[in-house]
């Protein structure tokens, strides 16, 4: 405790010496394959922007699939689809899935030359939704319809959500937004640090939904704020359309949810939510 609170590169090479590569092939990045495969399919570019990542390894890509298909359960997986899952990582990753808090699932270490394979194989699964870090890839605990500790329903917030906001296009423009759900205060679904967080709470025995904006869990964490009375549940789709109109309408270019709700504060978004 009276050392410094940094790891030393001794440290670091202890821990490492208990983790393995995987047996990555000597590669190149398949730069012109790539850029030739997303001139010639717009769904596999819009996927490798948005669901695929830079790797440490030349010739490799991490590969993020959202579970978060509208009209599915954000995270919700079948046990078809974990054999299916398990199949693509044997194929592609090195047999290794990784699972992250935001309900979606990591292949680490696919090849760039493999990519546009793997991608063609995702959509019947219902994995290929290249929505990564959009509105609609919302984060939503089981709610009142699996939890007995829960005072609202989730699931039907997120579904009504991600239809009403169902054109891609429109997703890219508003750039990176967490929407976080959780049922109750014990916060399974970290509505604290969304960009839009909902909490589900109790009435009277109604169900009703409280709305905060400007949380954050990356290195500028910030908890948000509460915009104001609660909602029923009807009425979310619409409270949230009317949130993403005071951004859209206030962001200065390439400005993103985030930083326009930290320059305007909360008082715009009331003011238009409230009216």
């Amino acid at each position: 405790k009276d050392s410094p609170s940094r790891l030393t590169p001794e440290a670091i090479e202890r821990i490492r010496g208990h983790f393995t590569e995987p047996a990555y092939a000597a590669l190149d990045n398949a730069t012109e394959l790539l850029a030739q495969q997303r001139f010639e399919n717009r769904g596999f570019d819009q996927w490798l922007q948005h669901n695929v990542d830079v790797h440490k390894k030349p010739g490799y890509a991490i590969v993020s699939l959202t579970m978060k298909k509208t009209g599915t359960p954000p995270g919700d997986v079948t046990e078809v689809q974990l054999e299916q899952i398990a199949d693509l990582a044997d194929e592609f990753s090195f047999g290794e899935v990784r699972v992250t808090h935001h309900q979606n699932v990591v292949l680490a270490d696919v090849r760039q030359d493999r990519l546009f394979a793997l991608w063609q194989e995702l959509g019947p699964m219902g994995f290929g939704t290249a929505n990564l870090n959009t509105l609609t890839d919302i984060i939503c605990c089981p709610g009142g319809d699996f939890c007995s500790l829960a005072n609202a329903k989730s699931i039907p917030i997120a579904d009504a959500i991600q239809r009403r906001f169902d054109d891609l296009d429109f997703l890219y423009d508003l750039g990176n937004i967490n929407l976080n759900i959780s049922g109750c205060m014990n916060a399974c679904g970290h509505h604290h640090v969304g960009s839009i967080g909902i909490l589900g709470v109790d009435k009277k025995g109604q169900e009703f939904y409280q709305v905060s904006l400007g949380g954050s869990s990356q290195h500028d964490a910030s908890i948000g704020k509460i915009l104001g009375p609660s909602f029923a549940q009807a009425d979310m789709p619409d409270v949230i359309a009317k949130i993403i109109d005071v951004y859209v309408n206030k962001r200065t270019e390439e400005e993103s949810f985030l930083d326009t709700y930290r320059r305007v504060g909360i008082d715009p978004f009331k003011e238009r939510v409230y009216a």
